[in-house]
């Protein structure tokens, strides 16, 4: 027994060894309440953002991608583990102490410990307070960011960002630490400081960064560089030059041929200085400007150049990352994700999803194919045709019952195995949510927009 566990470890070892030298590194960028139009790949007219474009002129940018939630930890919850987080409880936000996401949950950091990556987490973390959340125990060997959801981007020491203990504050490896100027700049020197320190060994990199999520504090120099009073704009651009600097790091270093970068937001904008132009709805909501995101993912020489228009999800990440790292996708749980490269590359037939599903308490939606189906508790359903109302302005459900019946029953089947949510949320969020869905919403904030109006029967 003892001489099978010797060669067993040894041959782990020499796995190990061997996907070190062949391995891709791995770079996982997400945008905080970025919106849908917001860049420049995007047809944004407001914001440059070279180096977001470059990225997706010499990689693939998805036109129909998707996050699991149109807010920021069960959207996170999702992404982390490739499963819907419904089937954890993890439905809504902001997982109040001591919840957090399941620690039964393997999480992507984790999978690419177990295939010999050196992992690391910089910024946003959003899955739990408590000790047994911290990102060191769930898969990220190093960690410089926040527990909580935002913060203040300048570090005042005893203020309310940075209060000893508090959730906000920022921390290394569950040690609160002051850092000079902007965040945005220190969350990218954190990154380009690892990618750095081993170049022997593949990373993985998860840069979860807070802009342009409020509050809305740019860089006055990004902000004199946008030539706009606007400080979102301010965020977008100075994310965007600090993902510049990462790109350059990699180039310097001869990394980025064997790097796989992704780019994403975690949900749509908020309305309020974002634009989610042409879709309709925002974040927290199931109109597709809610949840679906800019998405790009850029690998050299393994991932074509180009675009692709079937649906997608930030659930894709953890499969697609792990079979491109040599691992199996059987996984501890299933995955409710699938390896894309397959399907960019045109080795497989058909598409990656049918049909995705969305669920926070009363709300539900489902997207089959370009139909959309939105249900909301004790009020009904709403029924739209993507392929000519991307909008989602013109209500279908009563001319279409029989369409309405289908994909209520499609998401019926989908809630089938799914969990009641561990926690929920005040009754003051519950009025925002049926407000968005059942009386009126903004399509977008582009100068001559109009508010549409939609009431589920």
């Amino acid at each position: 027994m003892r001489l099978f566990i010797g060669v067993f470890l040894s041959l782990c070892m020499l796995q190990g060894a061997a996907m070190s030298a062949t391995a891709p590194n791995i770079l996982l960028i997400l945008a905080d309440d970025l919106g849908y139009q917001d860049l420049g790949f995007q047809g944004s007219k407001r914001v440059k953002t070279p180096h977001l474009d470059q990225l997706a002129a010499t990689g693939m940018r998805f036109t129909d991608a998707h996050v699991s939630a149109s807010v920021c930890s069960p959207c996170r919850a999702g992404l982390v583990t490739g499963r819907y987080q419904q089937r954890f409880g993890h439905e809504a936000n902001c997982p109040p102490r001591p919840n957090g996401m399941d620690v039964n949950e393997r999480t992507i950091g984790q999978a690419m410990q177990a295939l010999g990556y050196r992992t690391a987490l910089f910024g946003k973390w959003h899955l739990g307070d408590e000790t047994e959340h911290y990102p060191n125990r769930r898969g990220f060997d190093e960690f410089w960011g926040l527990r909580e959801g935002s913060r203040s981007f300048w570090c005042t020491p005893g203020k309310k960002s940075d209060k000893p203990g508090g959730p906000h504050g920022i921390e290394h490896n569950g040690k609160q630490v002051h850092f000079e100027g902007h965040l945005t700049d220190r969350l990218t020197d954190r990154t380009i400081e690892y990618i750095e320190a081993d170049v022997d060994k593949p990373f993985f990199v998860f840069l979860s960064y807070t802009a342009p999520h409020g509050p809305l504090q740019p860089k006055p120099e990004d902000q004199e560089a946008v030539a706009s009073k606007d400080p979102y704009l301010g965020l977008v651009y100075g994310m965007d030059r600090n993902i510049g600097r990462i790109i350059e790091t990699l180039e310097q270093s001869g990394q980025l041929e064997n790097t796989m970068i992704w780019f994403l937001s975690d949900n749509g904008g908020t309305t309020a200085k974002a634009s989610n132009y042409p879709l309709g709805g925002k974040k927290g909501t199931k109109f597709e400007g809610g949840h679906r995101v800019p998405f790009v993912l850029n690998w050299k020489g393994k991932v074509p150049v180009g675009v692709y228009d079937p649906m997608v999800s930030a659930l894709d990440i953890y499969p697609t990352c792990v079979k491109a790292a040599g691992g199996s996708l059987k996984q501890p749980r299933p995955l409710d994700g699938v390896d894309l490269l397959p399907y960019v590359t045109g080795a497989a037939k058909g598409v990656p999803h049918e049909q995705l599903f969305w669920r926070k308490l009363e709300c539900a939606a489902v997207r089959d194919g370009d139909w959309k189906l939105i249900r909301v508790e004790n009020h009904g359903v709403a029924l739209f045709d993507l392929s000519k109302d991307l909008e989602e302005r013109k209500d279908l459900a009563a001319e279409m019952p029989e369409k309405a019946d289908q994909l209520s029953k499609l998401l019926e089947a989908w809630e089938s195995d799914k969990i009641e949510p561990i926690w929920k949320e005040g009754k003051v969020w519950t009025g925002v949510r049926f407000k968005d869905h059942t009386v009126k919403f903004k399509t977008g904030l582009l100068p001559g927009r109009k508010e549409g109006s939609l009431t589920l029967k």
